[in-house]
């Protein structure tokens, strides 16, 4: 009877560490998912920065006051447009 007890207790207490040891694995987990959900809460605020950006530095103001400037590009006069008529189909 005594070796019995022995063995429960000793079974008693390999599930007692595994259940800590799960305990901990899951809250190292749930610590490591808390992480990841913070790091992608930052990338969609960078995310959104820099779309806001790119519309900030892709406005038609700021692209013509560049080819303005550094290009030297001008709006043709309206005499100096030729209108071309569309095709409507693929000639051979």
């Amino acid at each position: 009877m005594t070796q019995f007890n022995l063995m429960l207790f000793g079974v008693l207490i390999m599930l007692s560490l595994a259940t800590v040891a799960g305990q901990h694995q899951a809250r190292k987990h749930y610590f490591e998912l808390e992480q990841q959900q913070q790091a992608a809460r930052q990338y969609e605020v960078e995310w959104g920065q820099l779309q806001l950006e790119q519309n900030t530095w892709a406005t038609h103001a700021r692209i013509e006051q560049i080819a303005n400037q550094a290009l030297k590009m001008r709006v043709p006069d309206n005499h100096s447009i030729q209108v071309v008529p569309a095709t409507t189909g693929v000639q051979p």
